[in-house]
């Protein structure tokens, strides 16, 4: 891992509040920016919320060529940490890998985590594609990316241009040990899928509603939004039903 400059935007961001904390995850090649709108209504209802920025992200991709799942796992575990410090509550919301660590969370910290709110997460990458470039030794070392699928005209992601092809072997890795720790969370979970989504696959939702081993699961479906629904039409929809779920289970 390198030390370059964090890109504008990509900033982590931490809004102190009540003693609910919620932990927000941005995706693979993406950065905070997708997640700080909803940090930010999320904030606006008096909770703690922070937003890391996962390793080798918000950089340069060669430098997130250079770290592992890991070392994204250990930033998630940082910031919950922190949440710990002083909430008595932890729900936890993340986009695309953001969503898929939120469940890989939830199970490897049951006692910590009340709730997860996953969106357009991924248990199963269902690419020929995109798995015939992971183990491949003749691959270049980067790949086009795969950000800024979005249906609102106008709004782009801040994510890498390119993908990191070792990345991606990692990536692959968290996917599947999460796949087989789903029955592991117990807390309720609400799972958020497009039904237009170009880049994973939408079978990832009720995928994931079959697997989880919480007795309360809930599947809401969102039909104006692409892949990156925390900044496309569905964006206050997503705010407006994570909030109504986290005060189910807070009770505030």
């Amino acid at each position: 891992m390198t030390d370059e400059p964090i890109l504008s935007g990509a900033e982590p961001f931490f809004h102190p509040g009540n003693d609910i904390g919620v932990l927000v995850c941005h995706g693979f090649t993406g950065t905070t920016q997708s997640m700080r709108p909803l940090g930010q209504q999320l904030a606006a209802a008096g909770y703690t919320v922070i937003g890391p920025r996962l390793a080798g992200h918000g950089t340069s991709p060669q430098a997130m060529a250079a770290t592992t799942a890991s070392d994204w796992i250990a930033s998630v575990d940082e910031a919950l940490a922190t949440l710990r410090k002083t909430c008595s509550q932890v729900f936890m919301t993340g986009l695309s890998m953001g969503g898929t660590l939120t469940l890989y969370t939830a199970a490897k910290h049951a006692d910590v985590i009340k709730g997860a709110i996953t969106i357009n997460a991924t248990v199963q990458i269902n690419s020929p594609d995109r798995a015939s470039l992971a183990l491949d030794p003749t691959m270049p070392a980067l790949v086009p990316g795969i950000g800024s699928d979005i249906k609102a005209p106008g709004v782009v992601e801040l994510a890498y241009k390119q993908v990191p092809v070792p990345a991606l072997r990692h990536l692959y890795s968290l996917v599947g040990v999460t796949r087989d720790l789903l029955p592991r969370i117990k807390c309720p979970t609400l799972v958020i899928q497009s039904r237009e989504d170009h880049v994973v696959d939408p079978s990832n939702g009720p995928r994931i509603v079959r697997l989880v081993g919480a007795s309360r699961v809930e599947l809401l479906w969102l039909d104006n939004s692409y892949h990156v629904a925390t900044l496309d039409n569905d964006k206050d929809l997503i705010a407006q039903q994570a909030l109504a779920f986290i005060r189910s289970i807070a009770g505030r």
